[in-house]
C-alpha cells in the first residue's frame, strides 16, 4: 500500500461526465461547466469521435481544469488518451494494468471499485482516488462502512446515480466528492440545461 500523501487535485472535487458528447457540443458545454466552478471534466471513450472531443476539450478548459477520459480499460486506450495531452483517467473497473500505465504517463488516477478487495487492488497498484461505482444501489451506508477500512486520507467519490438531492448523503457517509454523469449531462442537451445542472450540484455540494 502507497504511504504517499493523497489528495485530491483540484478545488472542487466534482467530475463532470461528458457521456456521449460530441466534438460539435465540446466547447459550449465545457465553458458553461467552467462557469460553475467546475474543474475536473471526463470524456468517457464509448463517446462518438473522443479523440476530437478530448483536445478541444483541453483547448477550451487550459490550466481551468483537470481534463482526461472516462471508461479507460486497457493500457493501450491509457497511452492513446495520454498522447492526446489528457491529464484526468477515470476507470469504471479495477484493472491494475490500467492504473499503472496511468501513473507512468503521470495521470491523476480515480479508479472504479464496488468492493473491498477491488478497493485495496487499486490502491496497491498506486490507484490516487477511488470511485464507488454504481453509488446509488450500494447507498451511502455502504460508503460509510468501506470508509472505515480504507486509508483516511484516501480521496472516495461516489458515481452512478447521484444527484444534487442526495449528494450530501454520500458526503455525510465519507465521500469527499463525486462524478456526475446523467443528472449533469445528457448527450444532446442543450448548453442551458448544463448550466442549469451544473450550477445545481455546486450549491448542493457547497451547502453541505
Amino acid at each position: 500500500m502507497t504511504s504517499e500523501p493523497m489528495a485530491w487535485p483540484t478545488a472542487l472535487p466534482l467530475i463532470a461526465i461528458l457521456r456521449g458528447i460530441t466534438p460539435d457540443d465540446i466547447a459550449g458545454h465545457v465553458e458553461a461547466l467552467l462557469e460553475a466552478g467546475f474543474d475536473a471534466i471526463e470524456v468517457p471513450l464509448n463517446s462518438p469521435d473522443w479523440q476530437r472531443s478530448i483536445p478541444m476539450a483541453l483547448e477550451v478548459a487550459g490550466t481551468r481544469a483537470l481534463v482526461g477520459a472516462g471508461t479507460v480499460l486497457t493500457p493501450e486506450a491509457v497511452d492513446a488518451v495520454a498522447d492526446l495531452g489528457g491529464h484526468l483517467l477515470v476507470t469504471p473497473n479495477t484493472d491494475p494494468a490500467v492504473i499503472r500505465r496511468g501513473r507512468e504517463r503521470g495521470m491523476y488516477t480515480s479508479i472504479g471499485f464496488s468492493t473491498p478487495s477491488e478497493a485495496f487492488t487499486a490502491i496497491a497498484a498506486g490507484a490516487q482516488s477511488l470511485k464507488l461505482f454504481p453509488a446509488a444501489q450500494w447507498g451511502p451506508g455502504y460508503v460509510k462502512a468501506i470508509r472505515a477500512v480504507l486509508p483516511p486520507n484516501l480521496p472516495l467519490l461516489a458515481v452512478g446515480g447521484v444527484t444534487p438531492e442526495n449528494i450530501g448523503q454520500f458526503l455525510d457517509a465519507g465521500c469527499i466528492g463525486a462524478g456526475l454523469g446523467g443528472d449533469l449531462y445528457k448527450a444532446g442537451q442543450p448548453v442551458s440545461r448544463t448550466r442549469e445542472r451544473a450550477n445545481a450540484f455546486v450549491k448542493a455540494y457547497r451547502s453541505v
